[in-house]
């Protein structure tokens, strides 16, 4: 998930140097909400793990 998140990032890099600026957006929107699922999944995998442990 974390490759999808680099990868909507750099679509919206290039495509803002390019001067697509809707296509920015929407990338760098998508890459915004991939890095949020992303993290709200490590850290449940986290207090799931911790949680198994003890």
């Amino acid at each position: 998930m974390l490759y999808w998140t680099l990868v909507f990032l750099v679509v919206a890099l290039v495509a803002g140097v390019l001067g697509f600026g809707g296509i920015s957006s929407a990338a760098s929107g998508i890459a915004k909400i991939l890095f949020v699922v992303f993290l709200v999944f490590f850290l449940v995998t986290l207090i799931a793990d911790r949680g198994w442990m003890h």
